[in-house]
């Protein structure tokens, strides 16, 4: 079975390193054209690109695919299948129609559910328990194509947007061979997707990571962990822009006793005074600290922040951060804007 691969990111080119260590013969790849990256600007290809050059391997970089051109210059290649994962392109119909075997999508959720640009992310913000990846045959909507075959993942319980993105790249590279095998065998029967159950997710931006308060402390442990590595989860501290990378949420209960427990218990009064001014004063508020974290109150329950990285410095933890930086309860949270 010969391949065209249509991949962009780090995501995609786990499935083309598998279709290459597996035997497939890649006619071509097409991914997006070399952007300027960092502060230099210096034109940079695609984690697909670098692949594909690494094993001499045809690449092709159109602007926009739907042009006739580059059209006619797909038609002119050798291949039974297009495989594409993330290339950040809509096919055509010309092209949807051209393979014998279709043009199938390697894609980072159990379809309908999480069509769209960032399902992995959002999978964790949402708090799922499950998540998976689908390889579907293609047609002209966005993620609609018949399901050829799914697998389940289950989310670990600090598990991340990058940690997922990791596992789910794996996992949709192996289950891409067992499907391109299933194809040629003639074992596979598509299965439509139920639109009564569809969902769709929108491109993650850079504002999404701005951490707000007045939610409570369990939606924004989801978010902070679903923004990771990007945009990461930021927000400003007595005036200072700070990203926070790990936390825990907790009630007002398990709060009071964590910050108690590693005080000195002279303190206990001043402490508990403090505490119940904190959620006076509301959301943002820093309820206390200890040697450890720092504990702020949240729109329902308190956020144990145990990870914290200062404007301009590394991430470290809150222990190290606090010797540098010193916090006090009543000291506030704010979104940056």
């Amino acid at each position: 079975m010969k391949v065209v691969f249509m991949g962009t990111p780090d995501f995609a080119a786990v499935s083309l390193n598998k279709l290459i260590e597996s035997g497939y013969e890649i006619s071509a790849v097409i991914t997006q054209p070399d952007k300027p990256k960092g502060r230099g600007g210096h034109m940079t290809c695609s984690p697909v690109k670098e692949k594909a050059l690494e094993h001499g391997i045809a690449v092709y970089t159109p602007k926009r695919i739907r042009n006739e051109e580059e059209i006619e210059v797909i038609r002119g290649l050798d291949f039974d299948v297009i495989v594409v994962a993330a290339f950040g392109q809509i096919l055509p119909k010309e092209i949807l129609d051209m393979p014998k075997y279709g043009c199938i999508n390697v894609h980072s959720s159990l379809l309908p559910k999480y069509r769209g640009a960032a399902p992995i992310q959002w999978a964790v913000i949402n708090g799922d328990k499950v998540s998976g990846v689908t390889i579907m045959k293609m047609d002209e909507g966005l993620d609609t194509g018949d399901i050829l075959m799914q697998r389940e993942l289950e989310l670990a319980p600090k598990e991340t947007g990058g940690s997922l993105f990791d596992k789910l790249a794996a996992l949709g590279a192996d289950l891409l061979i067992e499907t391109l095998k299933g194809l040629e065998a003639g074992s596979i029967v598509p299965v439509k997707q139920n639109e009564a159950e569809s969902s769709y997710v929108g491109m993650l931006k850079k504002e999404d990571g701005s951490i707000d308060f007045s939610k409570s402390a369990a939606s924004i442990e989801r978010l902070i962990r679903g923004v990771s590595p990007w945009p990461g989860a930021y927000t400003k501290l007595n005036g200072r822009n700070v990203k926070i990378w790990d936390t825990d949420a907790l009630s007002r209960e398990e709060a009071y006793e964590m910050i108690l427990k590693k005080n000195d218990k002279s303190l206990e009064g001043s402490i508990k005074t403090a505490f119940d001014k904190a959620f006076e004063k509301g959301a943002g508020t820093v309820a206390g600290v200890n040697r450890e974290s720092i504990f702020t109150v949240t729109g329902d329950g308190v956020l144990k922040i145990n990870m914290i990285q200062p404007e301009g410095k590394k991430c470290m933890d809150c222990g190290a951060f606090l010797r540098g930086y010193p916090v006090k309860a009543l000291d506030m949270f704010e979104e940056r804007v």
